[in-house]
């Protein structure tokens, strides 16, 4: 609509509300959707008019247009539904709950079973989080506030809160304007006319009754006009609506999508019960206080309304971070809402140069691997492509250009390969899943390989794509298959079959070489945008209906445009033939440049190329530097020159994470550039990577990949063959090998003699015993909460612990510390978390348990049934699968907590859908009872391990089995000895910990191949292990009550804790008298603090360790055997050592 029109509709406004039509006035407003009437919006609430709020308000947004309108329509349901509550009306209650409050359940269904959970409540101010909601009137007044701020916060209600300045009867104004002016234009003007009707055109009647002329066209009223210079609507809602006709038809915008924005004092978090809390935490069970405005804090930033940065908030939306109650509740979710990680400051950006490597010849172009995140592709100016492992700095492939079939190309391109052989590398990039990867080059070509894990790279397609260069290359999932997509010289954009190379679709109307591509989706619409030299964008559905948009790019010659990582926001980069950059963040919902940032040079020396950092960071190569800026702000956040050696317009590629940049140097260089999570992930796979190269290379292995994303992961260890099994309990991790090791980064000095560290002094540690006033036997499961403020364990008697930390002088973070009591807590209720049991003794049974994502809920059984525990309130939320069989080990689907996995003792494994109350696949596969359980969100799968110590690998997607293995015991064990086998996934989600009574072991998941293992040697068994938060470490206890502390890239032991550290000589005394010796059971790792960790023993107590303060982490890594960081040694160590 023209803004005419818009006036309009604001002049009938006033004259309705002059003529006292209220009702009509209202309907208007919300039907034009032009100006939101507060005062009327406040009366609603205020008299409890629920249907007509909601119906108000759908005429400027509906409920999953952005987070503030979610927490809107939220903020208004909840309301109605606690005055249900309120009133004592159940039903009136469970029909609000099904029909209104349903639909966020998919963003958040732990809150929606905390909001299910006050249905048995006899009054809902017994939730002690709600004990201060007041009665209905001043409920309303306060949930009015926030409301106020939401809306003013939302970018779809900008410049609708405000009625224009109008004189008044500004419409009666105009009309008699008007009027006066074809008074003026009659013949034969009256002195008084009479005015009878504003149907036509005024005119003083004739002497000779001639009729009036007919009305003119009045602009005004003739409907929309024609905005100058506004691109045309592609459609509501959507990026692009197909249309009849290739001709570009007048749009509005391109996206759905409205212009973001800010607001100080309105939080973009997650909607929950309570107000809206600060942008890095969620709702969960601590949000369920009545609604408060936050606090002004300008130096917040906060997410707008069409998106959700990664560095607002602690987790997204749209995928539930929790078990569901078994209620009939279809889930509801919506795209744009990735898992990321956040990035807070700028001190997160990769900075540090870790890497150097050679390629040979120029890079033109880079791509980090979607999944394996330190393998790096490269493409050359020489037509060459690296493959690079950069944890181990080892080039893993190199292969120069080569046609595959030359009697296959065209004419044209056999005639200029012969004229002059010389190809360039234009782009490489790899397929979403990794198992594929793409060369664009200068002549003609396109080439796909596919890639199967280590070194193995095969030829999959050869495309003649172009009549001259392939300038970019990209993949897309147009109709739900893998396709390529290209664009050339020939001013021409192709899609193609990814798995046999078919064209699909070639689009046509650039009148220049098309330089970029860029495929992207907007809920189920896919679609391409592409830019050409001449500075023409186009965009373009998959059909042959033409171009949907077509207008100009800053610098109008070679652009590339990217959208942030969770989709929501479009940039583009581009270079002018005169040298100027530009940087520009796109409206999508008015087609136009929202923000240019600034800080390029006058004049580049080269194309600039850029990159999206997740949703927070955006860089580009300029000035012989890297350039970043905040996506929120134009003005340059800083630069860096990567200590020297660039060139004027380096090329630069960001992994998946953020965490490592890979820079293009001078004299074919390439610098990888690493943050303090990208150093870790550095360290972590190199030091895996020596590790595998110790292992026998006689034969190399088969590559028979999970599945492609889990083959691309595979590099680490593929580069060897199977490790072959220990020495007869060698007493340390031993493979056999002769390969000369790499030096490694953690080095130790050499003129000094390693001693291990033995701590058998409560001194030389900080240990603390938690109070107890249960009385248990033995802890069989110990768990540290996610928040890191608490412990939960299982004893054997079925009855749950919980010891809290609170926030004091002494511990202002409130998380778990050995340096201050925690509390052994419970509600006011009194009441115990008790699992079911079955007739026998429940210290026979076998126990098991998992906790929710956001700590509100545990899952857990005792040979019974499973019980859903309320972590808040100790209540049981409901039973489920009686005996027998009986579970034996829980986890949770890592993308739909709904999902759980359940090892049972007949051997199977159950997966089990709560919010259906259903088993959608039984998996069999073990001989024994289940024993652990681990999923992998990176590769889909599910590994599983028994009593029967075999390990198997199942597919998360159809659930079937992959790979089974039985472990590598010691002689004179054999396979019919049940005993306990845990599996722990490390870091990576590619590799994982296996935990037996006779050994650690660390495994490759595609291949289920033993990269590492460790066996005691003359000990006592194993009885737990785990990784620390961060995976560099494993803490595992024993049996005889000694704790050791290892080293996880090379299961090196780095310290020892002695009984004697933690336990009190009277009580080791008693337990001698007795022949009961008191040992730990299990372990448990902090989620946050990775040198915590704490044991459950088999006296039921519970022990929080932490190195002493002087030291701050435990023991020192052991020396480099012949200056590297082996862990091989050529005199016994380990237990012998200290012997």
């Amino acid at each position: 609509m023209s803004s005419l029109s818009r006036e309009l509709v604001f002049l009938i406004l006033q004259f309705l509300d002059e003529e006292k039509f209220k009702e009509t006035v209202h309907k208007l407003e919300q039907e034009s959707g032009f100006f939101f009437n507060m005062k009327y919006f406040e009366d609603e609430v205020h008299n409890g008019n629920w249907e007509e709020v909601e119906k108000y308000l759908s005429g400027f947004t509906k409920v999953d247009d952005n987070r503030y309108s979610m927490k809107i329509f939220f903020e208004i349901r909840k309301q109605k539904y606690l005055e249900a509550l309120d009133k004592h009306d159940r039903s009136k209650a469970v029909e609000i709950l099904v029909k209104d409050l349903k639909v966020f359940a998919s963003f958040n269904e732990e809150l929606f079973k905390e909001i299910t959970q006050l249905l048995t409540l006899e009054n809902f101010r017994e939730n002690e989080q709600l004990s201060k909601y007041g009665d209905t009137k001043s409920a309303r007044a306060i949930m009015l506030v926030e409301l106020k701020k939401l809306i003013e916060a939302n970018p779809l209600f900008r410049d609708k809160l405000q009625f224009p300045n109008l004189k008044n009867s500004r419409l009666r104004t105009l009309i008699n304007q008007s009027l006066n002016w074809q008074h003026q234009l009659c013949k034969n003007p009256r002195p008084n006319p009479d005015i009878k009707t504003l149907f036509v055109d005024h005119s003083c009647g004739q002497p000779n009754g001639a009729r009036a002329p007919s009305p003119a066209n009045n602009p005004l009223l003739a409907g929309p006009v024609s905005k100058p210079g506004v691109f045309p609507p592609l459609g509501a809602h959507v990026p692009f609506q197909p249309t009849p006709s290739p001709v570009p038809t007048p749009l509005a915008g391109w996206m759905s999508s409205p212009p973001t924005g800010t607001h100080p004092a309105v939080s973009g978090g997650p909607i929950g019960l309570g107000a809206p809390s600060g942008p890095s935490r969620d709702f969960n069970i601590s949000s369920l206080k009545h609604p408060r405005t936050p606090p002004t804090n300008p130096s917040v930033d906060f997410p707008s309304g069409d998106s959700d940065h990664a560095s607002k908030r602690a987790r997204p939306l749209g995928i539930s971070d929790e078990v569901n109650l078994p209620v009939n509740v279809l889930p509801v979710s919506f795209p744009g809402h990735a898992h990321s990680q956040t990035f807070n400051t700028p001190d997160d950006l990769p900075k540090t140069v870790a890497r150097t490597l050679n390629q040979g010849s120029c890079p033109m172009s880079m791509d980090f691997h979607p999944i394996q995140q330190t393998l790096l592709l490269v493409g050359t100016n020489v037509g060459d492509i690296g493959l690079w492992e950069v944890g181990s700095r080892e080039r893993l492939v190199q292969k120069n250009f080569k046609v595959w079939d030359l009697s296959a190309c065209t004419m044209p391109l056999q005639a200029s390969l012969v004229k002059d052989p010389g190809v360039s590398v234009n782009r490489v990039i790899w397929s979403p899943d990794g198992s594929l990867f793409g060369v664009a080059y200068s002549r003609h070509l396109v080439q796909i390989y596919s890639y199967n894990g280590n070194d193995d790279v095969r030829q999959h397609l050869e495309i003649d794509a172009h009549v001259g260069g392939v300038n970019d290359l990209a993949f897309s999932h147009p109709n739900k298959q893998l396709s390529v997509i290209t664009c050339g010289d020939d001013k021409l954009i192709k899609v193609w079959d990814a798995a046999t190379g078919t064209k699909q679709y070639t689009f046509e109307g650039h009148e220049a070489p098309v330089y970029s591509v860029c495929p992207h989706h907007k809920e189920n619409i896919q679609f391409i945008f592409s830019t050409a030299i001449d500075g023409k964008i186009k965009a373009w559905l998959y059909d042959n209906l033409g171009s949907r948009v077509d207008y100009d790019a800053p610098g109008r010659w070679c652009t590339t445009m990217a959208y942030s990582a969770d989709g929501t926001r479009l940039f583009s980069c581009g270079t002018s033939k005169d040298g100027e950059s530009h940087i520009v963040e796109w409206n999508e919902s008015e087609g136009a440049v929202k923000r240019t940032y600034l800080g390029f040079r006058k004049r580049s020396m080269g194309v600039v190329q850029f990159d999206t950092i997740k949703n927070r960071f955006l860089a580009a190569g300029d000035d012989f530097s890297i350039k970043f800026w905040d996506m929120d702000n134009t003005q340059l956040l800083t630069t860096h020159d990567a200590d020297g050696g660039l060139p004027a317009s380096p090329r630069i590629r960001f992994n998946k994470d953020g965490t490592l940049l890979a820079v293009s140097a001078n004299e074919n260089g390439i610098k990888i550039l690493a943050n303090n999570d990208g150093l870790r992930l550095l360290r972590s796979f190199e030091n895996l990577a020596f590790d595998a190269s110790r292992a026998s290379e006689s034969a190399k292995p088969t590559v028979n990949p999970i599945s492609a994303a889990g083959a691309s992961s595979a590099v680490l260890t593929d580069r060897v063959g199977s490790v072959v099994g220990i020495s007869a309990m060698n007493g340390d991790a031993r493979n056999l090998g002769d390969v000369k090791p790499r030096i490694q980064e953690e080095t130790n000095d050499k003129s000094k003699i390693w001693k291990l560290s033995e701590i058998n002094e409560p001194s030389q540690c900080r240990s603390m015993k938690l109070p107890e006033n249960l009385r248990v036997t033995k802890i069989s499961r110990l768990i540290y909460t996610n928040s890191g403020n608490a412990i939960l364990a299982l004893a054997s008697n079925a009855i749950h612990l919980l010891w809290k930390w609170q926030r004091s002088d002494r511990n202002s973070s409130g998380k778990a510390t050995a340096n201050v009591s925690p509390q052994l807590w419970q509600p006011s209720s009194g009441i115990l978390m008790t699992n079911d049991v079955t007739d026998t003794n429940p210290e026979e049974s076998v126990h098991c348990f998992a906790l929710s994502k956001n700590d509100s809920y545990v899952m857990s059984a005792s040979g019974g049934k499973i019980s859903l525990f309320n972590m808040m309130t100790f209540k049981t939320m409901t039973t489920f699968m009686p005996p027998p069989p009986a579970a034996t080990f829980l986890a949770f689907h890592p993308q739909d907590n709904n999902i759980i996995a359940i090892g049972m003792d007949d051997s199977t494994i159950q997966i089990y859908n709560v919010r259906v109350d259903e088993v959608k696949s039984k998996l069999k596969g073990h001989s024994k009872r289940i024993t652990g359980l681990a999923f992998s969100h990176v590769l889909n799968v599910l590994v599983s391990s028994g009593a029967d110590s075999q390990l198997c690998v199942w597919s998360s997607d159809g659930w079937e089995k992959q790979k089974s293995r039985f472990l590598q015991l010691p002689p004179g064990r054999s396979q019919a000895a049940q005993s306990e086998t845990r599996v722990q996934f490390h870091q990576d989600q590619i590799h994982f910990l296996v935990v037996h009574e006779t050994q650690l072991a660390i495994y490759e998941t595609t291949k289920l191949e033993c990269v590492k293992q460790w066996a005691p040697r003359e000990s006592a068994p194993i009885s737990h292990a785990t990784f620390s938060c961060d995976s560099q470490l494993i803490y595992a206890s024993f049996l005889d009550a000694t704790v050791r502390i290892f080293t996880a890239a090379r299961l090196s032991l780095r310290c020892r804790i002695n009984p004697s550290a933690y336990l009190p000589s009277n009580i080791r005394q008693v337990h001698q008298i007795f022949n009961s010796n008191v040992h730990p059971l299990v372990i448990a790792a902090h989620p946050q603090e990775p040198n915590q960790f704490a044991l459950g023993l088999s006296d039921g107590s519970v022990h929080v360790f932490e190195p002493s303060e002087s030291e701050g982490k435990w023991g020192v890594p052991p020396p480099a055997e012949n200056g590297s960081a082996s862990n091989v040694p050529t005199t016994p160590t380990s237990d012998q050592a200290q012997r």
